[in-house]
């Protein structure tokens, strides 16, 4: 009897051991790959809403402009084109994140992606979207404003007529440096030397505000190199 317990107990022992060998580490949950997919989806959805946002806001602006002044439509999509980059910075982290993502093993089926990594994933993800999102609505924002500003500063038809004769309501507004010094920039009331400056003032703004999804492109290039493998 003694013997039969003493063989009993070793063959429970060889099979929690053979249990314990199939169980995945404690640092590769099967559960790790989906924190690893949320970055993935994190950085390519959250990109694309602040993309779709600044395109919506500033293109909106931008048709609306151009029924006055048709000729500053392609000078002023700008904000457009720096809007659509933003989702450009999703898509190639999504796509690192997505290829670093191994596959459970075929044969053992025991997952090799640790949690660690997963959520340095998620982290990486969580930068760009975000960081894409604030930019986006930035640029946006600014891109609204600044375009419908440049399009009736430069409308013929605008809020500033050109003429001496439907000047005499507007000829108490400077538009050039020249009307500070000595006057005589009152009878030039086209606004052309306001809306260069218009213009360079929008797009140094935009230039920053595009910045800030290029510094979350930055970091979650850098996080998503953090990996540990079981």
């Amino acid at each position: 009897k003694a013997k039969s317990k003493k063989q009993k107990a070793k063959s429970k022992t060889r099979q929690q051991n053979k249990m314990s060998d199939m169980e995945p580490p404690a640092l590769c949950p099967s559960w790790a790959l989906s924190i690893g997919y949320g970055g993935v989806a994190a950085a390519a959805c959250l990109s694309n809403w602040g993309s779709a946002w600044g395109t919506w806001k500033s293109g909106v602006s931008l048709v609306h402009t151009g029924i006055r002044h048709p000729a500053s439509v392609m000078k002023n999509v700008i904000p457009v084109v720096m809007a659509g980059v933003i989702g450009i910075y999703g898509l190639i982290v999504a796509v690192i994140l997505a290829e670093s993502i191994p596959k459970p093993g075929t044969d053992t089926r025991i997952n090799s992606y640790s949690i660690y990594t997963a959520m340095a994933h998620l982290c990486a993800g969580l930068c760009c979207g975000i960081s894409g999102l604030a930019a986006g609505g930035c640029i946006g924002i600014v891109g609204d404003a600044g375009v419908r500003a440049v399009g009736y500063r430069a409308s013929s038809i605008s809020l500033f007529p050109s003429s001496t004769a439907e000047a005499s309501g507007y000829s108490t507004i400077p538009d050039s440096d020249d009307a500070h010094v000595g006057g005589g920039g009152a009878d030039d009331v086209s606004g052309s030397d306001d809306q260069n400056k218009l213009f360079v003032g929008m797009l140094i703004m935009l230039i920053f505000s595009e910045a800030l999804a290029l510094y979350g492109l930055i970091v979650a290039l850098i996080v998503s190199q953090h990996a540990y493998t079981c």
